[in-house]
């Protein structure tokens, strides 16, 4: 039997966004890739984790997607649940989940660690390093990579027109500079603190989960994640992202 006194984790994937810079004709959660839709790699991660409870996926209102879908054998339908409250934004959806999971018994002490669905090249070994760096921390935390490249700072426009080419005004330090990745880990009750906050009195900076936790005084840990994990936002990224999986699957079979 489950200890009491430990707290259960769970995941919380937003699924309401439409995805409108890959230039896909569905959501690009739903866009097949290496012979399946992008979200069934994601939630195949995860349901490879067995100290997650659950994952939950924040659909948009009326999306019917998953009623016509079967799930692979690779995520059981048993590992994860729907609810159709997404909302405008990122925040609001996970806001929206965390509240589902408040209804359905979590407590305010459980861990959640939110995903973007289009980050399909997460690993079980990744999630399951944050969950570990983070079991025991105050705070919790995120994924994340030291920022490789030279970062640059552009000249204001000043409502210059937005055909005129952007010019460099600055080159930014990157010794301390790190790239946020998902999934963030939070204890239930401080993330949905944080997030209706900062959806109350900053929306337009709330732009991932750590920067809502931020907003509390707190500091997430750092965890190094990966190159591999990134997001699949613009249609080159797709067959980036699709080589990467087959070449797992390939190795997988060969093994």
């Amino acid at each position: 039997m489950k200890d009491p006194r430990m707290p259960d984790i769970y995941a919380v994937i937003p699924c309401a966004g439409t995805g409108s810079r890959a230039g896909t004709a569905i959501p690009k959660q739903y866009q097949p890739i290496a012979g399946r839709a992008m979200l069934w790699h994601t939630l195949a991660a995860f349901a490879a984790c067995p100290a997650i409870t659950e994952t939950l996926l924040v659909l948009a209102p009326g999306d019917d997607w998953f009623a016509q879908h079967t799930a692979p054998p690779e995520v059981p339908a048993r590992r994860f649940m729907t609810t159709p409250t997404g909302g405008a934004s990122r925040a609001e959806s996970v806001r929206n989940g965390l509240l589902a999971l408040r209804e359905q018994g979590a407590q305010p002490d459980d861990w959640v660690l939110v995903h973007d669905a289009a980050r399909c090249l997460i690993t079980r070994e990744q999630i399951e390093r944050l969950i570990e760096a983070c079991a025991q921390d105050e705070t919790g935390g995120l994924l994340a990579v030291p920022l490789p490249d030279t970062l640059k700072c552009e000249l204001p426009r000043n409502g210059l027109p937005a055909d005129v080419p952007a010019r460099v005004a600055a080159t930014v330090p990157r010794d301390d500079k790190w790239l946020a990745q998902t999934p963030q880990m939070f204890r239930l009750g401080v993330l949905l603190q944080a997030l209706e906050s900062g959806l109350q009195h900053a929306p337009e900076h709330i732009t991932d989960e750590a920067s809502a936790i931020e907003r509390l005084g707190l500091q997430p840990l750092l965890v190094q994640g990966s190159g591999w994990n990134f997001k699949v936002t613009y249609p080159e990224d797709f067959t980036l992202a699709e080589a990467v999986l087959l070449a797992r699957q390939n190795s997988a079979r060969a093994a």
